[in-house]
């Protein structure tokens, strides 16, 4: 059995991450002896996260795992304005991390939790900061943001400073202790990190300004000696929260820091501190420094260099001068960086000779479970889709219906009707047809509110609900007796003229299974007053289809009908029913096994309720606007009987 699965019998975790069991009690007490020992994290450490990153937070977790933690590292979030939980992995297991609006209620959530990494803007980093640091639980800060204001950065540093709180940063990648815990994107990827050992602790204290040549030191220093103990980035801004002597003076006091490597650079006067802590005896291990930017002597002006504070204001400033001043000091000081990885080997193997370092025994650490998008995208798995779409695409710079860009769409000049034939049926109709759609659209908008489907929305707005419960009330109508014929017309005269049917064996055999013929008949109109949506139809249909044998079949089935009672009409329904029958068939477009699934599957009731929604939504706006009170039915219109 692993550590890691010893560990996690032994745990016994909420599935909230911040209600892991924890025995560490933070007080002032417990603050001060870790400020003595100069230790600052622990494989207990827990941190709030401000402002969320999915990326830096998972690898916090799978260092976490990786390196045998009982809880993850991460306790909380904070997202100013937002509350809930966030879904992460915590090795093979899903976590939900809780997520805080502001930072009183985390550090209240999580008194434990005594690490603050801020991700915030340049913007609001110092604000955020501020207030964190005036948390009685908070102990440590980094700031990731570059740009933070000066004046902003010394007030930080002040505050922090009077109250024996610690600021990694501003403009930090943040730190590591081998191990046992990492800020955000310390030290990189898991790959990374297992290459250069950080998932064990070492022997080497290290601390630089330069994030970037943080990770090519971890890399170094796993190299030629056991490994990082604790690395830190303090930044590479003017005004860093900590300085480099303040790192190396907290190592001098870690027992299992056995020697110290610093990365420092040209521009202020940082490294002249470490200078004078070494001349006063201060620190008692080696010391192993480089100051990078050496060859800035070689440009005739003054050069800056990649960090706000690397910028040599003057021969002090220099990395020549601060090399030469750190080596007078007693550290260990290369000819050049090129040699720099040599110094450190030859430091480290002379400590082992004196006895006073045993290299560490490698382990090996757990394999981190691989993300499933990961393990795709390199081939490695194969894994189903679980939604097929073949209408719309909106992968690439634009959304795209069946294949046509949406600035193509646009540009072309394309209407409601060419839209709904991209999208339903996956290919751009003639301009008789895409007419034809809107035009059966206009004419189904609404019928005025004594029908069913705008009543109920009309009640149901009156009861003081929301747009979408009003529409959804009338659409619910929707069905055989109440503008849902439309479907049913089109596949009964299709049948009954592709078999051959007479109008009289059509409908009589229709009476003989005692189904009433859909599309035929109306409350109001009669033969002597026929619907004029229908005509307008007919009469559109007449002049730009190419064949209306359909329509012309349900006509002579109105004759007969007809002559039974005045008010089987052909109504709105069956005249789209039939009409799209002859769209389909005469447009060319369309296979007989296209035709008959679309008209098996419900498209042509679809043109009733995206025409109806139309109508349904203005009748909502209108009883709103006119204000009007919860409807009651009346006494005198019901008909109360036992």
């Amino acid at each position: 059995m692993s550590v890691n699965e010893e560990r996690r019998k032994k745990r016994k975790p909420s599935k909230e991450c911040g209600k892991w069991e924890d025995s560490r009690v933070v007080s002032g007490i417990f603050q001060a002896t870790i400020m003595a020992t100069g230790q600052l994290f622990s494989p207990t450490t827990q941190a709030l996260f401000y402002n969320y990153k999915q990326l830096p937070i998972q690898r916090m977790l799978d260092f976490d795992f990786l390196c045998g933690r009982e809880t993850p590292s991460v306790a909380g979030i904070i997202n100013p304005g937002a509350e809930g939980f966030q879904k992460l992995f915590f090795g093979q297991e899903e976590i939900a991390i809780p997520v805080h609006s502001t930072i009183e209620a985390a550090c209240a959530a999580h008194p434990t939790a005594d690490v603050f990494i801020n991700f915030a803007s340049y913007r609001s980093a110092a604000a955020s900061s501020l207030a964190a640091l005036k948390q009685p639980t908070i102990r440590v800060i980094a700031i990731i943001a570059e740009g933070v204001p000066e004046a902003d950065t010394k007030q930080l540093i002040a505050y922090a400073r009077a109250n024996n709180k610690v600021v990694i940063g501003p403009a930090t990648v943040g730190g590591i202790q081998a191990g046992a815990f990492k800020i955000g994107d310390t030290a990189g990827t898991i790959d990374n990190i297992i290459h250069c050992k950080l998932y064990r602790p070492g022997s080497v204290g290290f601390v630089s300004k330069s994030g970037g040549m943080s990770n090519e030191l971890y890399n170094t220093i796993a190299r030629v000696t056991d490994g990082i103990y604790e690395g830190i980035a303090i930044g590479g801004d003017v005004f860093p929260g900590s300085t480099l002597s303040d790192h190396v003076l907290r190592f001098n006091n870690i027992p299992k820091v056995k020697m110290m490597v610093v990365l420092g650079e040209l521009g202020g006067r940082d490294e002249y501190s470490l200078v004078e802590a070494l001349k006063q005896g201060k620190i008692n291990k080696p010391v192993v420094a480089w100051v990078s930017g050496t060859c800035a002597s070689l440009f005739k002006s003054e050069v800056q260099f990649g960090h706000a504070g690397a910028k040599s204001g003057g021969e002090m400033e220099s990395a020549q001068a601060k090399n030469q001043a750190l080596r007078d000091a007693g550290a260990v000081v290369p000819t050049s960086y090129e040699a720099f990885e040599t110094a450190i080997k030859e430091t480290f193997e002379k400590l082992v000779e004196e006895g006073k370092i045993t290299p560490v025994k490698e382990v090996t650490p757990p394999q981190i479970p691989e993300d499933l998008n990961t393990a795709i995208k390199s081939g490695k798995v194969r894994a189903p889709t679980h939604i097929i779409s073949t209408i719309s695409d909106d992968r690439g710079e634009e959304p795209c219906y069946a294949g046509v860009p949406m600035s193509s769409i646009v540009e072309r000049g394309f209407g409601v009707g060419d839209v709904i034939s991209l999208l339903w049926f996956k290919r751009s109709l003639p301009r008789y047809c895409t007419q034809f759609i809107e035009i059966c659209i206009m004419l189904c908008a609404d019928h005025g509110p004594c029908v069913s489907g705008a009543h109920n929305t009309i009640v149901t707005a009156r009861a003081g609900k929301d747009l979408v419960s009003s529409l959804v009330s009338g659409l619910l109508t929707i069905g055989p007796r109440f503008g849902g014929a439309i479907d049913d017309a089109a596949r009964y005269f299709k049948d009954a003229y592709d078999r051959g049917l007479s109008p009289y064996e059509f409908v009589e055999g229709m009476k003989k299974k005692g189904i009433r013929v859909p599309g035929i008949g109306h409350r109001i109109k009669r033969g002597d007053n026929r619907d004029k949506r229908v005509e307008l139809l007919q009469r559109f249909a007449h002049t730009h289809f190419p064949s209306v044998k359909y329509m012309e079949y349900a006509v002579q089935v109105e004759t007969y009908t007809l002559s039974k009672a005045n008010n089987l009409v052909l109504n709105v329904d069956g005249a789209i029913g039939s009409l799209f029958l002859d769209l389909l068939a005469g447009s060319g477009m369309f296979t007989q096994p296209e035709i008959d699934e679309i008209v098996e599957i419900g498209y042509l009731n679809g043109l009733f309720v995206l025409a109806r929604s139309i109508g349904l939504i203005g009748h909502t706006f209108d009883q709103k606007r006119l204000k009007q009170p919860l409807y009651r039915h009346p006494w005198e219109d019901v008909l109360y009987t036992k």
